[in-house]
């Protein structure tokens, strides 16, 4: 069911911002009467589709292959390399009829169609959400530290009082771009004792390997809040409200120290000592095979700082937040280039893109993930490559400054040099997340 719920994410959030991509080109086609011939959300690769109808001139359908979609434009050299229809003589209707400002205008149609509802969503979460931060006075217990974390010196139960000699207001801060994409500077206070812990260039890398597992998190105290019916919880008598003190001989303070004490023992008996209406007790609890014992905690309470915005506040901030996630996206590819981080390590092809929707529906991660993925979609798409809107933007852009129009041959070797391009790329993703789902 988890794997159903991960694809059904991410066919839905391409569906979104691939119709919106395309639409862009459309409606700009459109406008300066540019026949468009096909517009399909995914590929109908070797003919085959969903379904299709016609509307006029235009053809439209549902491909299956869920990895893009495209609109046929007619008298552009695109993936199709429809060679016969360019041997006729341009037609008024046709893309290669038009003034190059307008040719440019419809490649930049997808971009900005993704561009804005990457903004679009980030304004409306900002708009309805507010911004709720966790201040950092809160985590009277310090942080959860993962494994990259222990990595590079920090310890569960550590203080991170301030980054690159800033102090630090909420905990946001500390999974901050500025702290996971390196060389940042963080000051610890650990039971009294206050270092400098250096974060090194490939931290992003080293939490890429240790999959779902935050850099840094809540340090807090729990109990039971629901016991989940026919597991070993509740077969041993574990109920809504216990507190849960230790297992077999480990003392139990904190949520993290309940997860490291039953990590590994799949299947296994437990000794549970448990606190009930102030009465300490001990309950014999069998783990499943997956190591789950089946229960939800109930965290102590954190009070957080809350600011709502009225509609146009929230679109400056929606706007900022938008395009920070690009940069920030945009420097991490940076570190790829630069060799700072592993390719292998932090790219995602369809399947690393799914399990970052995650397992379960939560329409507020839905949106944001999605809303970060239309800007990163518009960013690769402006990318100076033959067969992207960035390629196409690069040739239109000369022509529109010296007049130099390229050849159709030309325009047709460009096209076939990046779709090659982009099968190697799209190879590489794809044989990536399967060599990590099952190497």
């Amino acid at each position: 069911m988890t794997g159903l719920v991960m694809a059904g994410q991410l066919i839905l959030g391409l569906a979104i911002m691939v119709t919106l991509h395309e639409l862009g080109h459309f409606m700009a086609a459109r406008a300066f009467g540019i026949r468009v011939e096909k517009f399909y959300l995914f590929f109908d690769a070797w003919g085959y589709k969903l379904f299709s109808f016609k509307k006029g001139d235009t053809e439209y359908g549902v491909g299956w292959l869920p990895l893009g979609g495209y609109v046929k434009i007619a008298g552009m050299i695109d993936e199709s390399l429809d060679k016969d229809a360019l041997k006729a003589e341009p037609q008024p209707w046709e893309f290669r009829s038009k003034p190059a400002w307008q040719r440019l205008i419809v490649m930049v149609g997808g971009v900005a169609m993704n561009i804005i509802l990457g903004v679009g969503i980030y304004w409306m979460l900002t708009y309805k959400y507010g911004e709720k931060q966790l201040p950092i006075s809160e985590l009277s217990n310090g942080i959860v530290a993962s494994a990259a974390a222990q990595g590079i010196g920090i310890m569960s139960g550590d203080k991170i009082v301030k980054i690159n000699g800033k102090q630090v207001k909420y905990f946001s801060e500390l999974i901050s771009a500025e702290v996971l994409l390196g060389n940042a500077i963080l000051t610890i206070d650990r039971d009294g004792n206050v270092m400098d812990i250096k974060v090194p260039a490939d931290l992003i890398e080293q939490i890429s390997e240790q999959e779902d597992i935050p850099f840094v998190s809540e340090r807090f105290r729990f109990t039971v809040r629901e016991v989940m019916p026919g597991t070993g919880a509740e077969k041993g008598g574990l109920q809504p409200g216990d507190a849960i003190v230790g297992v077999d001989s480990i003392q139990i303070e904190f949520y993290d120290q309940f997860q490291k004490a039953v990590s590994g023992r799949n299947s296994q008996q437990l000794a549970l000592a448990i606190k009930r209406n102030e009465t300490i007790d001990t309950l014999q609890v069998q783990l499943d095979e997956f190591g789950v014992l089946g229960f939800y905690p109930a965290p102590e309470d954190f009070t957080y700082d809350t600011k709502t915005y009225g509609l146009f506040e929230s679109l400056k901030l929606g706007a900022d937040k938008a395009f920070h996630a690009l940069f920030v996206s945009v420097k991490g590819l940076g570190k790829v280039f630069k060799g700072e981080v592993s390719a292998s390590k932090s790219l995602h092809g369809p399947i690393g893109i799914a399990k970052i929707y995650g397992g379960e529906w939560d329409v507020n991660r839905f949106w944001i993930i999605t809303g970060l993925l239309s800007m990163v979609l518009a960013f690769m798409n402006m990318l100076p490559i033959p067969a992207l809107d960035g390629g196409h933007v690069i040739f239109l852009t000369i022509e529109a400054v010296s007049g130099y129009k390229f050849s159709d041959n030309f325009m047709e070797k460009a096209q076939i040099t990046g779709m090659i391009i982009l099968l190697a790329l799209m190879s590489f993703a794809i044989g990536n997340d399967v060599w990590k789902l099952f190497g």
